[in-house]
């Protein structure tokens, strides 16, 4: 996940969002540590989920990661409220879902599927080491002008 937030910090510049789905440990934050990395920016990287959104600025003169929890969030109306510099960050949410319409006219999605079940894990996960080393399968999907083919 790490590696995949790398190569996209790549592509990212201010004015991106990218939003990311996936359940409890399917690597969102390590993406986000990983884009953050590849951004340049002042860190650690660590999940927002109880400030709700982190900034971190530029080591290298580029854009401002800015990294959202929007788990506890309700709706789009609540994300606004955060007064997030949305044309000259790259933001990045975890769990916005279905919550950014309006938001942007273009966004990046990264849905990630981990497995469950495996050897030794309950169906729905419990009690699963949540760091562990497994394949997940991840789907990148641009919407609006700025990802069109």
């Amino acid at each position: 996940m790490h590696a995949l937030g790398l190569e996209l910090a790549g592509m990212l510049v201010a004015g991106d969002l990218v939003v990311l789905t996936g359940p409890l440990g399917a690597g969102k934050t390590t993406l986000t540590r990983g884009i953050g990395e590849g951004l340049g920016v002042r860190g650690p990287v660590t999940s927002p989920t109880f400030v709700l959104a982190r900034s971190h600025p530029s080591l290298v003169d580029g854009a401002p990661l800015v990294h959202v929890d929007a788990y506890r969030l309700g709706s789009a109306v609540e994300l606004d409220d955060l007064d997030i510099d949305f044309a000259g960050s790259v933001v990045v949410v975890e769990w916005g879902g279905g919550m950014l319409d309006g938001v942007a006219e273009s966004w990046l999605e990264v849905d990630i599927v981990r497995p469950t079940g495996g050897a030794g894990a309950a169906a729905d996960g419990a009690g699963a080491d949540l760091d562990a080393d497994e394949p997940r399968t991840i789907t990148v999907t641009g919407y609006g002008p700025r990802w069109a083919a």
